[in-house]
Order: C-alpha cells, then sequence, then structure tokens
C-alpha cells in the first residue's frame, strides 16, 4: 500500500484564490495599523482556507506488475546458412532460461520466418504487432536474434526499451553473388539482346580471384561457358532462339569457402518477339470481302503487309497505251523468285491463274512451303474452274481439292469436334448466334485438320503442314459478311486472326503444346492437344528430384494441373514427346541478395534507446538492469531497464480537516486574537 494527501476543493481554485488574496490582504492591513491579534486573525483565515482546499488523505492498494522482455528470434531463409541456425536456438535457449530465472520478469518469444512472396525478413513488422498487444510500459527490453539482414527498416516502431541486437554469423564468411541488372521483358527472335552481368564478392573473400566461371543456357538447353572478372559489370550478348517465353538461366559454379551457392544463379524469363512479320497479299478481281484480308494485316502494328491486286490482266484490251497507265508494273519476279524466303505468310485472296504468275513463280511458292513457309488460300467462285489455283504446282501442298461445284446457298459455319480442340477455332463462341455465309466452293478434303464445315457438312476450313511448312484452305469467300454484321455476324476479326498467327507458327496458337504459368512459387500447368487423353506429366524439380501429376480437362484440348515448387530455380516438365520450362521464385531471392551477418542496418533503431550489437560467436553477453537513459549495453553484457509497473487494486480517502475541527480551531484563534486585543 502507498498513501499520498491529495486536494478536492470545495470551490474552485480561481474562487479559493481570491477569497485567499482577500484574507492575505486583511491580515496585512492588521500588521500595518498595529493590531496585535493579527497573527491569530492570519491563522484562522489558513485554517479556513485550508478546509476549503478540501485536503484528503489517500491510500492506494497497489500490485506490482511484472517486467516484459521481447525477445525475436529470426528464421528467415538468410538464417539458415552455416552455422546461424544453431546459433540462434542455442542462444535463445539460454537466454530465456536466464530472463525467465529472474524476479518479476516474462519472457515473450516472437519467431520471424520469411514475409510472404519475396519480402524478405519482416522483423520491424512483427515488432510493431507485438508491442501493440503488450502494454508499454511494461517492456523492459528487446533482444532480436538475427544476422541483422531485415528489409522492413521503414517500419521500424517508436521503441519503449532498449533493444539489443545479438548478430549470427562469423567474422570470416564470404560469399559470391551473380546480379543481373539489366532484363528486358522482350526480346526480338534471333538478334542479340545486351544483358549486364556482375559476379560480386562480399564479405572476407580471398583475394586471389581475378576471374570466375560463368554458364549461360536457354530452356535448359547445353550451356555456354564464359569467364568473367569478379566485380566488374560485364556486358553480355544472349539470343533468343524462339517465340513465346524463354527462359534463361545464369550460373556461376559454387567456390570452396563461401557462404551459400543460392544467389550463385539467376533466371531470366523473357519473350522473343518477330521483328516484323512480313506478309504478301495476293488479291484477284475486286469483290465485296477484298479489303477484309488487308484491314485485319494492317491493323497489326507487328505486320509488314506487301499487297497487289490483279487490276488488269494480259488479255484485257482496252486500248490504253501502257505508258499512260497510272499503276506501275509489280515485282513479280523480285517477289516470287528472289525474295520470297522473306516473307513469313503467303495469302491468295480469290486468285486465279491469268498468265501474270507463270508457273515456275507458283512452283517457287511450293518449295517455299516445303522449307517453311506459309500460304493460305481464300477460295472464291474460281476456284472450282480451270484457271484455279488448284491446277497449278501448288496443287501438291493444298489440303482440298474443288470438285468444279460452287453451292450458292444460305448456311452457318460449324465447328467439328477435332475443330473444339484446335486452338484457332476453339472458344469462338455459340455458333448459334453466328450470322450466315451465301457461299461455298465444294472441294474434296485431301489432307490435313479439317476443323469447319458449311453446306451439308461439307469442308470449310482444312490446315495441313507441309514438308516444315503450313497450309490454310477457306473453302469459301463470303467471311466478309461477319464483319459486316449480316444476320447478327459473327467472329470474323478473331478467326482470321487466329489462322494468319497460326500460320505464321504463333507459339500460342500450336495445337500440341505444353506450358506453366507461374505465380510466386505455384504454377499452373497447361497440356494442349487434339488427342483425346493425355499421359502423367513428369515434373523434374531443381535438385534434379522427378515427380509425377495426373492432368485434367477442363475444356476439349486443355489439360490442366496446380502444382506447388517447393524451392526457387528452374523445373522442367515433361508430357509424351512435348517438354517444357519454367522458373519459379525471383530472379534474385531478396534474401540472398546479402548473405553476410551486419549489424548496420538495425544500428540507427538501437542508437535511439543507447542498445548494442553484440556477436554470438563471441560467447552469450550477461544480462544486467539499468536505469532509464543510462547506456545499456557494453562489452559482453546487455541491459533491461526495470519498469515498476503496477495495478491498482482498490482506493480509500480520508479528510484530513473534519469540519468540527475547523470550526474549533478557526473560532479558537478568532477568539485569542479578539481577547489579545481587548487586552491592549
Amino acid at each position: 500500500m502507498t498513501g499520498t494527501v491529495i486536494f478536492d476543493p470545495l470551490i474552485p481554485w480561481p474562487v479559493l484564490a481570491v477569497v485567499a488574496a482577500i484574507a492575505l490582504s486583511g491580515v496585512m492591513l492588521a500588521l500595518w495599523r498595529g493590531l496585535s491579534g493579527w497573527a491569530l486573525r492570519g491563522l484562522a483565515a489558513l485554517v479556513v482556507i485550508a478546509a476549503l482546499a478540501g485536503p484528503v488523505y489517500q491510500i492506494e492498494d497497489r500490485a506490482p506488475l511484472s517486467d516484459i522482455v521481447l525477445m525475436i528470434e529470426d528464421e528467415s531463409a538468410s538464417q539458415t546458412l552455416s552455422d546461424r541456425p544453431d546459433q540462434t536456438a542455442r542462444a535463445a535457449e539460454e537466454l530465456a532460461a536466464v530472463i525467465e530465472a529472474r524476479d518479476n520478469t516474462e519472457l515473450r518469444r516472437i519467431r520471424v520466418a520469411d514475409g510472404e512472396g519475396d519480402e524478405g525478413t519482416r522483423v520491424m513488422t512483427a515488432l510493431t504487432e507485438a508491442l501493440a498487444e503488450e502494454p508499454r510500459a511494461r517492456v523492459a527490453g528487446i533482444i532480436a536474434l538475427s544476422d541483422g539482414l531485415v528489409h522492413d527498416i521503414e517500419q521500424a516502431p517508436d521503441l519503449p526499451a532498449p533493444m539489443h541486437l545479438l548478430l549470427t554469423g562469423r567474422e570470416a564468411d564470404w560469399d559470391r553473388r551473380l546480379i543481373v541488372r539489366n532484363a528486358p521483358a522482350f526480346a526480338i527472335i534471333g538478334e542479340p539482346v545486351t544483358l549486364t552481368l556482375r559476379i560480386e564478392d562480399s564479405g572476407a573473400a580471398p583475394a586471389t580471384r581475378p576471374l570466375a566461371p560463368l554458364e549461360v543456357s536457354v530452356d535448359g538447353g547445353e550451356p555456354q561457358r564464359f569467364n568473367l572478372p569478379v566485380g566488374e559489370d560485364i556486358e553480355l550478348p544472349v539470343t533468343l532462339p524462339h517465340g513465346g517465353r524463354n527462359v534463361i538461366q545464369f550460373s556461376v559454379p559454387a567456390t570452396e569457402g563461401e557462404l551459400t551457392d543460392r544467389n550463385n544463379t539467376a533466371l531470366i524469363q523473357m519473350n522473343g518477339v518477330r521483328d516484323r512479320l512480313r506478309v504478301l497479299l495476293v488479291s484477284g478481281e475486286p469483290h465485296p470481302g477484298g479489303r477484309t484480308w488487308r484491314n485485319l494485316l494492317k491493323s497489326d502494328s507487328s505486320v509488314d503487309l506487301v499487297h497487289f491486286t490483279i487490276l488488269r490482266p494480259p488479255e484485257k484490251q482496252d486500248g490504253v497505251p501502257v505508258d499512260e497507265l497510272s499503276l506501275i508494273a509489280f515485282p513479280t519476279r523480285e517477289l516470287f523468285l528472289e525474295k520470297i524466303d522473306d516473307f513469313d505468310l503467303i495469302i491468295f485472296d480469290r486468285y486465279k491463274r491469268r498468265g501474270i504468275l507463270p508457273a515456275i513463280y507458283l512452283d517457287n511458292v511450293t518449295g517455299y512451303v516445303n522449307n517453311g513457309g506459309a500460304v493460305l488460300v481464300a477460295a472464291g467462285p474460281d476456284f472450282a474452274t480451270a484457271d484455279s489455283i488448284f491446277r497449278s504446282p501448288l496443287a501438291p501442298v493444298l489440303p482440298g481439292e474443288p470438285t468444279a461445284r460452287v453451292v450458292e446457298d444460305r448456311y452457318v459455319p460449324q465447328v467439328t469436334d477435332l475443330g473444339q480442340r484446335h486452338p484457332v477455332t476453339a472458344d469462338l463462341g455459340d455458333a448459334g448466334e453466328w450470322g450466315a455465309w451465301l457461299r461455298q466452293i465444294e472441294v474434296e478434303h485431301l489432307s490435313g485438320e479439317l476443323l469447319m464445315t458449311g453446306i451439308g457438312d461439307r469442308p470449310l476450313l482444312m490446315l495441313d503442314r507441309v514438308g516444315e511448312g503450313r497450309v490454310a484452305l477457306l473453302a469459301s469467300d463470303h467471311a466478309w459478311l461477319w464483319s459486316r454484321g449480316y444476320e447478327g455476324g459473327g467472329p470474323q476479326l478473331e478467326l482470321l486472326r487466329r489462322l494468319a498467327h497460326w500460320m505464321m507458327k504463333e507459339p500460342e496458337l500450336e495445337e500440341e503444346a505444353l506450358w506453366a504459368e507461374a505465380n510466386g512459387q505455384s504454377m499452373r500447368i497447361i497440356r494442349r492437344t487434339l488427342a483425346d487423353e493425355v499421359g502423367p506429366l513428369t515434373v523434374t524439380r531443381p535438385n534434379g528430384e522427378t515427380l509425377e501429376l495426373t492432368l485434367q480437362e477442363v475444356s476439349p484440348g486443355r489439360f490442366e494441373a496446380q502444382y506447388f515448387g517447393p524451392e526457387i530455380g528452374l523445373y522442367r516438365l515433361s508430357e509424351g514427346d512435348r517438354e517444357a520450362v519454367i522458373g519459379l521464385g525471383p530472379a534474385a531471392p531478396k534474401e540472398f541478395e546479402r548473405t553476410i551477418a551486419t549489424g548496420d542496418i538495425l544500428e540507427p533503431v538501437l542508437a535511439g534507446m543507447r542498445g548494442g550489437i553484440l556477436r554470438l560467436e563471441d560467447g552469450l553477453p550477461s544480462v544486467r538492469l539499468v536505469r532509464e537513459g543510462r547506456p545499456a549495453a557494453g562489452r559482453g553484457w546487455i541491459g533491461l531497464t526495470p519498469r515498476g509497473a503496477y495495478e491498482t487494486r482498490d482506493v480509500t480517502q480520508a479528510g484530513l480537516l473534519p469540519p468540527w475541527l475547523v470550526l474549533l480551531l478557526a473560532g479558537g484563534f478568532l477568539l485569542a486574537g479578539w481577547l489579545r486585543e481587548g487586552r491592549h
């Protein structure tokens, strides 16, 4: 228990001050006039004023509260290096025993793991949350067992007591790290892109290592090897071999004595894009849909279009001199003989043989297809005549043969079962809502894949692979009706765009494909195929271990599976003859950007309450009690500040001047003063 005197005035303090001033004035007047009873009258006034101030003796029943010590145990990834886990565990147990053995002291142990994603070590966030749950007036000290590599120092709270860092690791530690300073998201296929690399040593690194070997591999292929100087920025050219995602892995072999090889590898995922997709569009006589292909291709900024239309065939005799024609002669020889291999796609839109393109040119187109080129034929009525392009050297690569019949009737194109699985025609929407076409060229399906049918299930859209190239045949010239909104229109733009990009071998439209989409340490694995089922998928982890997953069909021709990768690094996927690679985790994990233990990051925070930084390799420090404001750490010791917090259980009050005593004292002093003055 503890007792104190408090005042509970009967009148406001300002009024009481006025009363005291009046009383003092009266006493001073009596003194000035020489009245012998002035002192007794002053004592009477003092008794009255004291009574009005309401002095009370208050007694509190207090229960002392224990001091609280917070101990933060860093269990992040960087704390798993070398013998840091043993250092931390041993120091935590010994400190816990020492602190819990002290009188009136409680210990709170806070374990801090890696932050979500790649946030790093969140010691300050954990400390802020812990302080929010504890009365700050009871916190006597904070002890952090960590390597000091904190990544949320900007979240440091206002400390109520000294904080100390007991540093794990050793002064002799050193580490080698591979840094990729610039990694563009896109690069042009076949053209070198320059990356800036740096191999950096930190800590007590050996001084005699001027060069370090570097291996670079794309999609897990055969690595290229280089020797790079340590501690210098080096520009390294890398060429992407294919479109879509390219996974580039840079790695430096582990060196004897370095702290870890986890930061010796960096993964970069870069999308390969074509510089320009060159398309040659050859149109026959103008027709209502003649601008369909042109508008589609010109709307794509990545397409470089060369287009010519046969407006004046050789047999046309209109008497106009050649030198007065407004159109120049088109360089057919240059296009079809000398530069044909420069094109990614050739489109024949309602083209028929008129002698403009000699047979040798079309034969050259056939060779172009076999060598990896692409040809698309959008057939019109001329395709069914004797002048059909099918009656040319191009016939061996076409997937359909005309029967010489043109069907003029209303019909709605239908996607075949195979077409439901093919990326060109899958998910185009509900065919029941499409508008009709009004003409179809009857053809016999010779080879390749039939994706769409028309009148009476006649073949409408066929795709085929010929040699190294690709060929497509659309047996109608009425796709433009969809773009005009006839009977509601249809997915004309999307269908023709997919068709053109499949012809140009865009990876996202391959009918047989395996890839994965990463989200942190998880991946969604996608297998697209024209087959009805797929086999088990084999996943090879970065450490070489393998496991099998079962893929579930989520839509026609699309199979998926979810997988969580326990490690950061390169994962290999394989199913049948399909293989893919994907990198999980950040290219440079924040936990391994810096691995050498240091107190520099936390030192500004600790200095505010005069805390200390001590290395555990020098031994566990002793624990002392220090007064608030005094140095809280020294050689071989750390200090806690006793808080002296308490809980008040009961409060009792007793008046110091009961009314009867005030009346008796005041009346007595006044009477004595009057009698003394009466004698004089």
